[in-house]
C-alpha cells in the first residue's frame, strides 16, 4: 500500500469511472485512499443519488457528498485535500483512464528529485478523438519530459505554470506550504498552484511515462464557452496570468496544427481548423472583459453557470 490518495470529483458520471476505479486499484502502487467528491445534482433527490454513489464504493473508496451549488473547481479539490492523510495527493478527473499499471509509480518517482513539488501526466487522445484534437493533445503533451521553475520563464512563458488536475500529483507539504488550492475559481486551479509552488522555489515536472487517456470532442459552441472561463480566471488572477503572455501559445498551436494536417494530407480539415481557433478566440477575448458584459451574455457565455449564482 502506498503512501498516497486520489481525489477525484464526480458529476453524474458514466460508467467510465468504475474502470477508473478497478485500474487506479490495480496499480503497482496501490493508492491507500481514493476520495470521491460527489457533487449531488441541483433539483435531483438527494437519496437517490448517494445509493447511485453508493455503487461505487469499495475499501480504499472514501465518499464526500457536495452540492451541486457549493461546488468550485478550486474550494472542491481543496476539500478533497483536506480529507487526504497522505505525503502525495493524485488529482484525476471522472473521465481519465490509467493508460496502464505503473501510472501512480512513474509519476512518484519524480519526486525523488526533492524540489519537485507537483507532477503532472501526459494525456493521450481516446479512440473517438478527431484529428485536430489528436494533434492538440500532442502539441500540449509531448512525448519528451519538462521541468518547470522560475529559470524556465523566459523559455517555456506561460507553460511554466502548465498544471493539469486531469492527473496531477503533488506533495502535500508543498501544496500547504503553497496556501493550498484558491477557495474560488472557475478554471485553472492547478495553474494557480503551479505559479504558487514555483513562486516558493519550486519545481512542477511533466512526467510522459505516466500516461491516461483523456480528451474531447467540444463543439464550437463549447471550445467558446471553454476559453471564455479560462480567460475569466485569467482575468479574476491577472496577477499571476499577465506575468507572462499565452495568446502566443494559441497561435503556435494553431501554425503546428495547420502544418501537421497538410503533412498528413488532411488539408479539407483546415477550414474546420480556422473555424475552431475563432471560436476559441473570440471566447477568450470576451472573457477578458466579462465585468463589462451585461449579466445575462454571461450567463450564455459561460460553461460553468453557478460559478456566478
Amino acid at each position: 500500500m502506498s503512501n498516497i490518495n486520489v481525489i477525484i470529483p464526480v458529476f453524474n458520471p458514466s460508467a467510465e469511472l468504475q474502470l477508473i476505479l478497478k485500474e487506479l486499484n490495480s496499480q503497482t502502487l496501490k493508492p491507500k485512499k481514493i476520495i470521491l467528491l460527489w457533487t449531488i445534482p441541483s433539483g435531483k433527490n438527494p437519496d437517490i443519488e448517494k445509493k447511485k454513489a453508493e455503487t461505487y464504493r469499495r475499501d480504499n473508496v472514501l465518499i464526500e457528498y457536495i452540492e451541486q451549488k457549493d461546488f468550485d473547481h478550486g474550494a472542491t479539490r481543496r476539500k478533497g485535500m483536506e480529507l487526504s492523510d497522505s505525503e502525495y495527493v493524485l488529482c484525476m478527473t471522472q473521465d481519465a483512464t490509467p493508460y496502464d499499471d505503473m501510472l501512480i509509480e512513474n509519476m512518484r518517482k519524480a519526486f525523488d528529485d526533492r524540489k519537485v513539488a507537483a507532477v503532472y501526466a501526459r494525456q493521450l487522445p481516446s479512440e473517438d478523438a478527431g484529428c485536430i484534437e489528436v494533434i492538440t493533445r500532442e502539441f500540449n503533451y509531448p512525448d519528451t519530459e519538462r521541468t518547470q521553475n522560475k529559470d524556465t520563464l523566459k523559455k517555456y512563458g506561460i507553460k511554466t505554470y502548465f498544471c493539469s488536475d486531469v492527473c496531477a500529483m503533488y506533495k502535500k507539504i508543498y501544496y500547504n506550504e503553497a496556501g493550498g488550492f484558491v477557495k474560488k475559481t472557475i478554471f485553472n486551479e492547478d495553474m494557480l498552484m503551479a505559479a504558487a509552488l514555483i513562486d516558493l522555489g519550486y519545481t512542477v515536472k511533466y512526467v510522459p511515462e505516466a500516461l491516461v487517456v483523456h480528451s474531447h470532442n467540444y463543439s464550437y459552441v463549447k471550445q467558446f464557452k471553454r476559453n471564455f472561463d479560462m480567460a475569466v480566471s485569467h482575468r479574476e488572477y491577472s496577477e499571476v496570468f499577465e506575468r507572462v503572455s499565452s495568446e502566443s501559445e494559441g497561435i503556435k498551436l494553431v501554425r503546428k496544427t495547420a502544418s501537421e494536417l497538410i503533412k498528413m494530407g488532411k488539408i479539407y480539415l483546415i477550414p474546420d481548423l480556422f473555424i475552431q481557433s475563432a471560436f476559441k478566440y473570440m471566447g477568450y477575448r470576451f472573457g477578458k472583459v466579462y465585468d463589462k458584459l451585461p449579466k445575462s451574455i454571461v450567463m450564455k457565455f459561460t460553461m460553468n453557470k453557478n460559478y456566478w449564482i
